[in-house]
């Protein structure tokens, strides 16, 4: 079968590779096709060490499972997720699954940008979910990326009648921004959510999925709450939640908040940021982060897009063959996509 191997940050390619073979407890998945995500991106540009596991953002069908498999049948289509928490240990108890060491040595096999997957059976009792008839492959890719969106939503404060916002409108913001809405009309409360990119065609796109308001992002630090200051009586925003890396944008983000602010940094940012720690003490802001989602999560984020509460069909800008996977990476790269979907084996199920 094809899969995408990394032996190097610039040696990667697609090769034939053995299918995996299972145990009583696992699946087999064919795999329809795969999201590209900016941790692929960054495991790369950042030159990781062999061996790196890229693509996760994908659904199949399964087309073999071990004996001892319950609840899964041969031809069902499923998405699966990479990583699975113990659910037992110190951060598993207190909500923070992602720091689990489980949840960091768990992955698929060999990828998820491979014709075939092994999922082990940790994987196959708490992240693989059956993919609704309503939902396409390409929709059902998003299940993982929006269950770490609705994690940062989950985690941030809000409070009805909030002002939020949301720094950087590339596919995960615009995820984001749709997570920070429907999570709000679930739980009965009326925000408004403002995003910030500097591309005019994203700030369209953000409008069309819902955004109550859009800006280009400012050149100056204090630009962003210059922005909200006739919004919000002058306060600022109630939470930020940046999805873009860099100094600038965090500082913006930073200054834009009210008194009492939260800032919920989820974007993988290298380099120092200079910020004085006095301003969080007088202030009173709160600075947390968000890496990766639970099971509860990716739960949540598949119901999400069946109920159609967050929309993702017009969000893959490219969809290409597993062979021009370093045209995708190079796409990404230059932020010339919004997002990259490899089409792997197609789906069945008439879909």
């Amino acid at each position: 079968m094809k899969a995408v191997i990394y032996h190097s940050y610039n040696h990667i390619q697609v090769e034939q590779v053995p299918v995996p073979a299972i145990n009583e407890h696992e699946l087999l998945v064919r795999v329809h096709g795969c999201g590209l995500c900016g941790s692929d991106i960054l495991k790369i540009t950042r030159k990781a060490p062999p061996p790196v596991v890229l693509g996760h953002e994908l659904t199949g069908s399964i087309v073999a499972l071990g004996k001892a498999v319950r609840g899964f049948q041969e031809g069902q289509r499923v998405v699966v997720a990479h990583h699975v928490p113990c659910g037992n240990c110190h951060y598993c108890l207190r909500g923070n699954v992602s720091m689990c060491a489980a949840f960091k040595a768990s992955n698929i096999d060999p990828c998820g940008l491979a014709e075939y997957i092994r999922v082990p059976a940790p994987h196959v009792q708490h992240t693989t979910l059956l993919l609704p008839e309503t939902l396409s492959a390409e929709e059902g890719s998003f299940t993982e990326p929006l269950a770490c969106c609705v994690r940062a939503v989950r985690r941030t404060p809000l409070h009805d009648g909030d002002c939020i916002v949301v720094v950087g409108l590339g596919s995960i913001g615009l995820l984001m921004l749709q997570a920070v809405k429907a999570l709000a009309r679930r739980s009965g409360l009326s925000l408004q959510v403002y995003g910030i990119d500097i591309l005019p065609e994203r700030l369209d796109r953000a409008l069309a999925l819902g955004a109550d308001k859009v800006a280009h992002a400012p050149t100056a630090i204090e630009g962003l709450h210059d922005l909200l200051r006739e919004y919000t009586e002058g306060r600022g925003a109630d939470a930020a939640i940046l999805t873009v890396p860099g100094a600038l944008p965090f500082q913006q983000a930073l200054t834009g908040l009210r008194a009492g602010g939260t800032l919920n940094v989820f974007a993988a940012h290298t380099g120092d940021i200079p910020f004085n720690p006095e301003t969080l003490y007088q202030r009173e802001l709160s600075l947390i982060s968000t890496y990766s989602s639970s099971p509860e999560d990716l739960r949540i984020a598949l119901d999400l897009l069946n109920t159609r509460e967050v929309r993702v069909a017009d969000l893959i800008s490219h969809h290409l063959p597993l062979e021009r996977f370093q045209e995708g990476v190079q796409h990404m790269r230059q932020r010339s996509a919004l997002k990259i979907y490899f089409q792997i084996t197609g789906e069945t199920n008439g879909k």
